[in-house]
């Protein structure tokens, strides 16, 4: 990936890292809430909502900014196919609240350590202070899905009471 230089792009990148982010967490609650685990469903239901409303924050922040077009592929999470393929349907038909989070971490992580690189190596002081606002919001969804991890048995065992509040 090429270095990001100036606001604008880090902000297209922002955009499709939400937007991937809330798409898969709306479908993890959906998968959750089809093998009737209702708390897990909530929980994942709560993520995409966080995702979607920082997604809305950064287009109204960019209305009138000129945001470079990427693909959203670049960052999908499970695979770069179509949602229709085998693999990904197998991964859902499988996938337990556990996994669900495992994977969420991992894709929090790595946005936050995105965000950080760039903090680390732009040169632009407004670019450096977006990209630490950026990693500090992953690091409160890091947080959030490292605490419901802790609460969350291995696959196997009852999911449904570690979720319920």
């Amino acid at each position: 990936m090429q270095p990001i230089k100036s606001p604008n792009e880090l902000y297209a990148h922002a955009i499709v890292l939400e937007r991937e982010a809330a798409e898969c967490y709306a479908e993890f609650a959906r998968r959750m809430d089809d093998q009737g685990n209702a708390a897990a469903a909530e929980v994942f239901t709560t993520l995409a909502r966080l995702e979607e409303e920082h997604l809305r924050t950064l287009l109204e922040r960019t209305q009138e900014v000129a945001v470079p077009e990427l693909r959203d592929e670049q960052y999908a999470w499970l695979d770069a196919g179509a949602p229709e393929t085998t693999a990904r349907e197998l991964v859902f038909r499988l996938l337990t609240a556990r996994q669900a989070l495992e994977i969420a971490l991992r894709a929090e992580s790595r946005a936050q350590t995105f965000f950080e690189k760039v903090m680390l190596t732009a040169d632009d002081p407004a670019l450096r202070a977006l990209a630490r606002e950026m990693a500090a919001e992953e690091g409160e969804h890091i947080a959030l899905v490292e605490q419901l991890l802790q609460r969350t048995p291995q696959p196997g065992l009852d999911s449904q009471v570690i979720f319920e509040r």
